[in-house]
């Protein structure tokens, strides 16, 4: 049987399902750069140039491997822009009589793939992307008749199935989780250093001429450009993060500083998604790391717990729920994504700041997007339609598995808790104490109210004020609605008037 072995641009690792079995003589690999995916939404310019670039990478590791490889360029002239024409394309090129392809990290992706065996009358093989440690069937399994969905029970099982950090079936430590040991706050003493810097070779100029050409008005700088594009360069990324970042990655991993976008974390998120770089691998790495004294066990266990814990949760959580969970909308917002989530030109300047962060990086760290970014977007009611969008867009590591439950699960709460506890709100004291973005705000962060009050102090409240009929039964949070009820009746005017002010300034004039 003559087969097309279908890799797609956030499957490029030579271990990939599809590409098991493959007989080097008859088989054809197909990759290609489509239009369509580049452009169903304005990927951000680096994100295009890094998957592009990695992708052309992969494809000459497997011709100088022996493949067989049939790779479509976006600039060719026979592109269809399409999977499916693509495919068809292909097919009729190579005679091929079977497509095998690995699972998909998208619905709409695997939705057109079930298409496929009817629509291109052929036989079509969807395999289990095994790269992550729980397939979606598990998750199912592990899901079912549970009342809540809660991730740190999701977490001990998988640290129990891999025996990743365990000591005679129990968590080394004595605890499973040693977060509250890791917010830290920033101080002047910090010394951050360099985040990887990778050497742009011939193919990246080329592909990033070709994104300079092509999609000159999608958000986001093209340079510099600093990506690892080859697995050698990734695991390199990962090796100078256990080295250089891990041993202090606990304490602050919550903490945000002004002109350091990369504080100590990892940055391997996006080779971990496009699959550079294998969950596991980074496990053992952080797990040895510890075991030989080199960086402490709330670091270790933090970042483990981002990877077997919340990554695959979220992977779980992702394809158990779609394709409803896209459309979710517990608290009914519906305000517009203002221009500054582009533009940068708000005086808030933490938002400012991680804008122009991710403007200039396609990355931010998961407190800057979480609660600044997606904090903001909560409170202030915007659609989370548009908010996802703006996430899948500006981040290079942002493929919809991961962004959506992420933003409608943990950051809007627009789920109405399947994933998520409490909503993630906060006024501008967190902001404060984790940050030093406060200190050159055109706001004050400890006025509550008024014309240069911090807007996220009586957005807080008016958030609560707004959907107290869904909240209020929430034991995380109905403390504070004690704590509104005991303000006096001024106060509580000048929260709805401040805001109503606030939001409708937003759209009027920089805010």
């Amino acid at each position: 049987m003559k087969t097309l072995r279908l890799i797609l641009g956030d499957q490029l690792s030579h271990d990939i399902s599809s590409l098991k079995d493959c007989n080097k003589t008859e088989d054809t690999i197909l990759m290609c750069e489509v239009w369509n995916e580049a452009t169903y939404v304005k990927h951000h310019k680096k994100k295009i140039a890094f998957l592009f670039s990695a992708m052309r990478h992969f494809a000459k590791e497997l011709k100088e491997n022996g493949y067989k490889v049939l790779y479509t360029k976006l600039e060719d002239e026979q592109n269809t822009g399409f999977f499916r024409s693509e495919i068809t394309r292909a097919i009729k090129q190579q005679k091929v009589d079977h497509i095998v392809v690995t699972h998909p990290g998208e619905y709409r992706v695997l939705e057109d793939i079930k298409g496929w065996a009817t629509n291109l009358k052929i036989s079509v093989e969807i395999r289990t992307d095994d790269r992550f440690l729980c397939s979606p069937e598990d998750f199912a399994l592990w899901a079912k008749g549970r009342k809540q969905l809660r991730m740190e029970y999701f977490y001990r099982e998988m640290r129990k199935k891999y025996n990743v950090l365990m000591k005679d079936n129990e968590p080394m430590g004595g605890d499973w989780n040693y977060d509250s040991k890791n917010r830290k706050p920033p101080n002047n003493d910090l010394v951050i250093p360099e985040p990887y810097c990778n050497e742009i070779d011939e193919i990246t100029r080329e592909v990033m001429s070709l994104v300079a050409r092509h999609f000159p008005d999608h958000f986001g700088d093209l340079e510099p450009f600093y990506f690892a594009v080859t697995r050698q360069q990734a695991l390199q990324t990962l090796n100078l993060f256990i080295e250089q970042r891990l041993p202090n990655f606990g304490d602050y991993q919550d903490a945000m500083i002004e002109g350091e976008p990369w504080m100590y974390h990892s940055h391997i998120s996006f080779y971990l998604n496009c699959g550079l770089l294998l969950p596991l691998e980074c496990v053992k790495a952080a797990e040895k790391a510890y075991q030989h004294g080199k960086a402490p066990l709330n670091a270790v266990e933090g970042f483990i717990r981002q990877i077997i814990g919340w990554r695959e949760y979220v992977h779980g959580i992702y394809w158990l729920e779609m394709p409803e969970y896209a459309k979710k909308n517990f608290f009914n917002a519906k305000h517009n994504l203002p221009d500054f989530y582009w533009t940068a030109d708000t005086k808030m300047n933490c938002l400012h700041q991680c804008v122009l962060d991710t403007r200039k990086n396609a990355y931010a760290h998961h407190i800057q997007r979480l609660m600044v970014l997606g904090n903001f977007a909560l409170i202030a009611g915007i659609d989370p339609v548009q908010v996802n969008e703006w996430f899948l867009i500006v981040y290079a590591d942002a493929h919809e598995w991961v962004e959506l439950p992420n933003v409608s699960g943990m950051t809007l709460f627009a789920d109405g808790g399947h994933l998520a506890s409490k909503p993630y709100a906060a006024g501008g004291n967190y902001i404060n104490k984790m940050s030093d973005y406060c200190k050159n705000c055109n706001y004050k962060v400890t006025k509550k109210n008024g014309e240069d009050a911090c807007p996220f102090n009586y957005l807080y409240w008016d958030f609560l004020v707004r959907n107290r009929n869904k909240l209020e039964s929430n034991h995380r949070i109905a403390m504070m609605y004690k704590v509104y009820e005991r303000m006096g009746e001024d106060k509580k005017q000048g929260i709805s008037n401040d805001s109503k002010h606030f939001l409708k300034s937003m759209y009027d004039k920089k805010s």
